[in-house]
């Protein structure tokens, strides 16, 4: 991101957002310049604040992302807000779950079933994931169980600690990792 302080603009990757304040409508610069041309408007070199004032329009600035939220959430734009004078991206927590019609192949849902399943969906994940994890974890044990060696309690308390993960409470977004025993009993 780069501030361009002659002019006052804020560039996120050369991709400005400009706001058209008779509709509304919020467009990249490229957009804004084709839109502009194709309604008899002028061309220009350099978007300056002048020449979008000149124009009819405003810099979209970056707002403030949405924080908080469950696990399930993730900030995302949702439209512009005029902040003291000035317009910002606006941030919601998302996703925003609505009722999705019946199609010739699925059934009609409503928002609550459509949320069930996103979260559904993100257990699994999230479950794999630490499943993973854990499975790796365990592997780096094995050599410690080879039928030439005699594994200590602690090792083998600590193997059963991971394969108890998945039946931890708040799985599998809360976990408890067992702590690696300290033994120096290596082959």
């Amino acid at each position: 991101m780069a501030i361009n302080s002659s002019i006052g603009l804020l560039l996120k990757g050369n991709k400005m957002q400009i706001r058209i304040q008779s509709t509304g409508a919020v467009m990249y610069e490229s957009e804004f310049r084709a839109y502009t041309k194709a309604n008899g408007g002028p061309s220009w070199d350099r978007t300056t604040t002048e020449v979008l004032t000149a124009l009819g329009a405003d810099v979209v600035f970056e707002g403030a992302q949405a924080s908080g939220g469950t696990v399930y959430q993730y900030s995302q734009a949702s439209g512009v807000e005029q902040v003291d004078g000035k317009w910002y991206t606006k941030y919601i927590l998302g996703p925003v779950f609505t009722d999705t019609p019946a199609t010739d192949d699925t059934p009609a849902k409503t928002a609550a079933e459509n949320e069930a399943n996103y979260k559904a969906t993100k257990d699994a994940e999230q479950a794999k994931s630490v499943r993973t994890s854990r499975d790796t974890k365990l592997s780096e044990t094995d050599w410690r169980f080879r039928s030439d060696m005699t594994p200590s309690q602690e090792w083998k308390d600590y193997c059963q600690a991971l394969r108890d993960v998945p039946t931890q409470e708040g799985f599998p977004w809360t976990i408890t990792w067992p702590d690696v025993p300290t033994g120096t009993d290596a082959p």
